[in-house]
């Protein structure tokens, strides 16, 4: 038998980022938005652990135990006394090292299932309680729709969404490592306060409404100049979109990924194709927001 899950990108519509703590994680009022661009993941049953990986970047994506998709069967055998001999396949469209939780994904992915394949019948709360041991963003993976992640943005809380979001992403040229973009972070605010993460109320608002407009007018990333200061030329991608029309424009997560809201389907085709004509990024892609969380797609016998 073979179980695929299918989960989706996020983007941050906010991340609120506080100082560091002593264990080097930073307090988050992360506001997760996830978005129509997926991974799938396929398990099988394998004589040992391997992993396999195609698509976009795939070549970027490390094929050991070191994946989160790994990692993630590994967590659960070792929890119901198994051997974690699957082979993990990942059908790979999320962005690698893109700032849209695409390594995240495949860990929530392989969880959602290893467990089906297994019938382990763990709780969603345990699967939870795994996700958040594998990464900060790997819960949200899961869970899907939109949330606000505290903590360090393992803690999460259903948010409502009164309609659909449209977004443009605009994949860079290379990629950007998040412990990179914190350390910088962390270098930008030495010797100032930084305030404790606090979700915006204006912006739980307009996704509540469903209102692009009041959206844009909130949303907003404490990681953005520290990604710009690693990676000046997104300030070119971010000005190309505001130029076509984007309502928004902002860095998602720890970049280098960067995102441009949309009024709607047809502002979304032509914010797409100036971007792809602006020559400031590698690749674009439209997707809409909320989309379902890891959902299981299919299995054979």
């Amino acid at each position: 038998m073979s179980v695929t899950v299918r989960v989706p990108a996020k983007v941050n519509v906010q991340l609120a980022v506080g100082a560091a703590r002593a264990d080097g994680f930073h307090d988050l009022a992360n506001v997760f938005l996830a978005v129509g661009l997926y991974d799938e993941v396929t398990v099988t049953p394998a004589d040992g652990l391997r992993v396999t990986c195609e698509g976009p970047d795939a070549g970027q994506v490390p094929l050991d135990r070191t994946n989160l998709a790994a990692r993630a069967a590994i967590t659960l055998a070792e929890r119901y006394g198994r051997t974690p001999d699957v082979h993990l396949h990942i059908a790979k469209d999320i962005p690698v090292a893109g700032g849209m939780a695409g390594g995240s994904a495949d860990g929530a992915g392989a969880l959602l299932a290893c467990d089906a394949l297994w019938g382990t019948g763990a709780s969603r709360e345990e699967l939870l309680e795994i996700c958040a041991e594998l990464g900060s963003d790997v819960p949200f993976s899961l869970v899907g729709g939109a949330a606000l992640g505290t903590g360090r943005g393992e803690k999460l809380t259903a948010l409502e969404v009164g309609g659909t979001f449209h977004w443009v992403f605009a994949m860079a040229e290379r990629g950007l490592s998040t412990p990179a973009v914190f350390r910088e972070f962390d270098r930008l605010a030495a010797g100032r306060d930084v305030p404790e993460p606090v979700a915006s109320r204006e912006l739980l608002d307009a996704l509540a409404k469903g209102d692009p407009d009041a959206l844009a007018a909130t949303v907003s990333n404490d990681l953005q100049p520290a990604a710009l200061s690693l990676f000046p030329e997104l300030a070119d991608t971010l000005a190309a979109g505001r130029a076509a029309g984007a309502l928004a424009t902002l860095v998602s997560g720890s970049g280098p990924t960067t995102a441009h809201l949309a009024r709607d389907t047809a502002a979304a085709a032509k914010i797409a194709e100036a971007l792809r004509l602006s020559g400031t990024c590698k690749s674009v892609r439209v997707a809409a927001g909320p989309a379902q969380g890891a959902t299981v797609a299919g299995g054979t016998r």
